[in-house]
């Protein structure tokens, strides 16, 4: 990474803007997932779910921001970038992730935890699909992550 190094990374702050686009998209009648995507310590794209209102089954956060950073930066660009998000990215997403080549992976809800929230199966998890290629890190705020989650009509 060019600039600051990961240690440094404000990693409290992003994770909270994170929790804040989940908590936006449940207000908005979407699921509680929320992505900030970061290079040198500074966000330089956010989003959140938006598969209800839009209507779009590809519409979680990671995978849109994933898309968005492959079309606007090179991979040597993308390859210093940590993606923040809320809760486990899910094997869509972090299959859109890999494409992408980001360096790390932060989540604060784990894949196995969001399945005993909604009731299904645990699905494979990310650091399965994203070995060799991102560091994925985490659980990081996890009991502010549950609350979004817990305050969510699952």
């Amino acid at each position: 990474m060019s600039g600051s190094t990961f240690d440094e990374f404000d990693h409290d702050s992003h994770m909270r803007t994170a929790f804040e686009l989940a908590q936006e998209a449940a207000a908005r009648g979407d699921r509680p997932f929320g992505s900030v995507l970061v290079r040198d310590d500074t966000a330089i794209m956010t989003d959140s779910n938006r598969v209800v209102t839009e209507d779009d089954i590809r519409r979680h956060p990671e995978l849109h921001l994933a898309y968005r950073a492959c079309q606007e930066y090179d991979p040597d660009e993308r390859a210093e970038m940590v993606m923040y998000t809320s809760t486990e990215p899910c094997p869509m997403c972090a299959g859109g992730m890999r494409t992408a080549g980001f360096s790390r992976v932060v989540y604060s809800v784990g894949s196995d935890e969001i399945a005993a929230f909604t009731g299904n199966e645990p699905t494979v998890r990310s650091a399965e699909i994203l070995d060799g290629i991102s560091d994925v890190v985490g659980p990081v705020l996890n009991d502010e992550g549950r609350h979004v989650h817990r305050e969510y009509d699952w």
